[in-house]
């Protein structure tokens, strides 16, 4: 697989799991919160859980785009905006991780360390697509 086909099925991958992550909080954020490491045993809180939805539908727009329009700075672009959350929210949950269970840590730190990895690994890819 060319590199090129690489960062589009990374792209591709990032936005949707944001899309339907973002539908998921949006629509239904009580059973989104009740995930127990989303909500980590602590209040209840709709407006937040609708925020962070209608977030990620929007950073789902920039992925979902770049892979439509594959270009350099687009990709970088929306990689780096998907890394100001990711990167962050990693940190974030490490240091909250007194709330949860052993058994519930580990698949949340996979999930969020692996949702900083895969664009770590698809930002040097974009160096091989058009400037414009």
């Amino acid at each position: 697989m060319s590199a090129r086909a690489w960062l589009r099925a990374g792209l591709a991958f990032i936005a949707v799991a944001q899309f339907a992550v973002g539908n998921w909080a949006l629509w239904s954020p009580r059973s989104f919160f009740d995930i127990p490491w989303v909500g980590m045993r602590m209040p209840y809180n709709a407006h937040l859980m609708m925020d962070y939805g209608a977030m990620s539908l929007a950073t789902s727009v920039a992925l979902g785009v770049s892979f439509f329009v594959t270009r350099r700075i687009l990709a970088r672009t929306a990689l780096a905006v998907y890394l100001t959350f990711a990167a962050p929210h990693l940190v974030i949950h490490i240091q909250l991780l007194h709330h949860l269970t052993p058994g519930e840590r580990v698949p949340l730190l996979i999930a969020l360390a692996a949702a900083v990895a895969i664009p770590l690994a698809l930002l040097p890819l974009t160096g091989r697509l058009e400037k414009q």
